[in-house]
C-alpha cells in the first residue's frame, strides 16, 4: 500500500505511544502553542469522529468564498523554478532544474531527506551536507509537541535551532499526515484491516483508554498527544501559524489524509474538505509570506476525475509548487499508473514553470518512475530507516550486512565506486561486527552511506536526463 507518506514506515514509534491521558484540555497552536477550551463531544465515526455529513461539503465551491488579490499571482522574487533541461526522450516527462529558495539551491530532480524531529536519524546535518544532501523535510507534528513552535520560533528559526548551514534549506509539512495515521494506522494494518480504521485500545499507567483519538471538523482536527495525553487542536491558519515560526523555505497547507479503502463518496468529501482546508492555509500564509514559499497537495485517490479536478482546482491558486499527496495505489504499478494520466496535466501553461514534489516516494524504484513522469523532489525516511536494520544501497543492488559472509570480508568496501567516508575508511567485516554487536557506531555509518548513496544517484540521473537517456 503506497499512501501519500511512504514515510509511514517511521510512524511506527509514534504510533505505539498512544498511551494516552483523556482528562487533558486542549491545545491549540496559533504560531505559538496554547491552552484553550476543550471541545464538546462530536458525533462519532469509527475512531475518527465528524460533527456531522455538512462538514464535509462535497460542493464544487472548494474556497469558502475566499479570494486572492492580482498580486498574490504575480512571481516571487525569493523562490523560483529554473528549468535547464527537458529530456528528449520519446514519452519522457523527465526535466532537470534548480530551485532558488533563501536558503539555496536545490538541483532537480532532487532526493530530500527526512528529519522528523529536526534531525536525521543517525546522522548530523553537517555529516549529511558533506554528502550533498541539499533539501531536508521536517515534521510539524513532532516539532509541535516538542519542543514546540514558540521555541524554535525563540531560537530564531530552524536554521538557527538546528546550528545547520544558512545554505541548505527545510522544507516542513502541515502536521497532519501524522495525525491521520494516529486514526487509520499504518500501512500494513490499513491494508490488512480492509479499511477498518485502526483502534486505539492502547492503555496508559492511569488505565485510560482513548476510545477517539482524532476528531475531524470543518474548523480543523483535534487529536491527542503521545506524549503526554493532553488535546491539540490542528487548523489550517494554526499549522501555517507553527511553520511561520520554523521559518522553513517550503510549507505545506492542512490537508485531510483518509483511509485507502473508502468508498466514492467519502472520498470526493475528503478531497473537498482538503481543497477548503488548503484554501484557508494559503489565505493566511499569504498575510506574511515571510520569503516561504506553500506547496499545495493534490488528492482523489486513484479516482481519474477526482484527481483532475483537485488539480485543476489548486492550480488554479497562487502557490508556489505542486505536491502529489493521498492515496496513490497499493503497490508500484498502481502509482506509476496514475501518475502516468496525471502528470501530463503539469505541463501547461505556468503549470511547467513551478516545482512537483512526490510526498513520501523515494525507494529507487519509485524515484525512477517519479523522475520520467516529471517530479522535481521527492521525500522519505526509506534510506535512513533501511539503514538502521542493516540494509545498504549500493551500485550492484542491496546489500544485508547481517549475514555472516560479511564476517571476513576484510578490506571491501560497502561499494566500491562510493565516496563515502564510510567506504574509503571501513570494511564490511568491521561493519558486520558493529551491527550484530548492536553499536550506536553502526547507524551513523550506515547512514552516511545511504544518504551520499542517494544524492550521487539523483546525481547520476540528472547527467542521464541532459544526456537524454531517460
Amino acid at each position: 500500500m503506497i499512501v501519500r507518506h511512504f514515510s509511514v514506515l517511521c510512524l511506527t514509534s509514534t504510533i505505539v505511544a498512544i498511551m494516552l491521558l483523556i482528562s487533558r484540555p486542549t491545545l491549540s497552536f496559533t504560531g505559538i502553542t496554547n491552552r484553550v477550551r476543550s471541545q464538546g463531544k462530536r458525533k462519532v465515526v469509527r475512531s475518527a469522529t465528524t460533527s456531522d455529513s455538512s462538514v464535509f461539503d462535497t460542493r464544487t465551491n472548494y474556497d469558502n468564498g475566499i479570494t486572492f488579490d492580482p498580486i498574490h499571482y504575480e512571481p516571487r522574487d525569493f523562490f523560483r523554478y529554473e528549468l535547464i533541461h527537458q529530456s528528449k526522450k520519446p514519452g519522457s516527462l523527465a526535466r532537470v532544474g534548480r530551485i532558488h529558495t533563501p536558503h539555496g539551491i536545490i538541483d532537480t530532480p532532487g532526493f530530500v531527506a527526512v528529519a522528523t524531529n529536526g534531525a536525521l536519524k543517525g546522522l548530523s546535518f553537517e555529516d549529511a551536507d558533506r554528502s550533498n544532501q541539499q533539501l531536508v523535510f521536517c515534521n510539524s507534528y513532532h516539532l509541535l509537541l516538542h519542543p514546540g513552535p514558540d521555541i524554535i520560533e525563540a531560537a530564531g528559526g530552524l536554521h538557527a535551532f538546528t546550528k545547520r548551514d544558512t545554505n541548505r534549506p527545510f522544507i516542513t509539512d502541515s502536521g497532519g499526515f501524522q495525525v491521520f495515521s494516529l486514526a487509520y494506522g499504518s500501512v500494513h494494518e490499513e491494508l490488512t484491516s480492509k479499511g477498518e480504521l485502526k483502534k486505539s485500545h492502547g492503555k496508559n499507567k492511569h488505565r485510560k483508554v482513548i476510545k477517539n483519538p482524532v476528531n475531524v471538523t470543518e474548523e480543523g482536527v483535534i487529536f491527542h498527544s503521545y506524549r503526554d495525553g493532553s488535546k491539540i487542536k490542528l487548523t489550517p491558519e494554526t499549522t501555517v501559524q507553527a511553520q511561520k515560526a520554523y521559518g522553513s523555505d517550503i510549507i505545506i497547507p492542512l490537508d485531510e489524509l483518509p483511509p485507502f479503502h473508502i468508498d466514492r463518496e467519502r472520498l470526493e468529501k475528503s478531497v473537498a474538505l482538503s481543497h477548503r482546508w488548503e484554501t484557508r492555509s494559503l489565505k493566511e500564509h499569504l498575510k506574511d509570506t515571510r520569503k516561504q514559499a506553500m506547496y499545495c497537495v493534490v488528492h482523489g485517490g486513484l479516482d481519474i476525475e477526482l484527481r483532475r479536478k483537485s488539480v485543476e482546482y489548486l492550480t488554479s491558486l497562487p502557490f508556489d509548487g505542486f505536491a502529489i499527496g493521498g492515496s496513490l495505489g497499493s503497490n508500484h504499478e498502481e502509482l506509476m499508473d496514475l501518475l502516468a494520466w496525471m502528470m501530463p496535466m503539469f505541463e501547461v501553461d505556468d503549470r511547467k514553470s513551478k516545482p512537483r514534489h512526490l510526498l513520501g516516494i523515494a525507494d529507487e524504484a519509485g524515484v525512477m518512475g517519479a523522475v520520467a513522469k516529471g517530479f522535481d523532489t521527492m521525500d522519505s525516511c526509506y534510506p535512513t530507516r533501511i539503514a538502521r536494520h542493516g540494509t545498504f544501497l549500493t551500485r550492484e543492488g542491496k546489500l544485508h550486512i547481517k549475514s555472516s559472509k560479511h564476517s571476513r570480508s576484510f578490506g571491501v568496501p560497502i561499494d566500491k565506486n562510493c565516496s563515502c567516508t564510510t567506504c574509503q575508511k571501513y570494511d564490511r567485516a568491521y561493519l558486520w561486527h558493529l551491527y550484530k554487536a548492536k553499536e550506536p557506531l553502526f547507524i551513523q555509518l550506515a547512514t552516511q552511506h545511504n544518504i551520499h548513496y542517494m544524492n550521487d544517484f539523483m546525481a547520476q540521473i540528472r547527467k542521464d536526463i541532459m544526456e537524454d537517456k531517460m
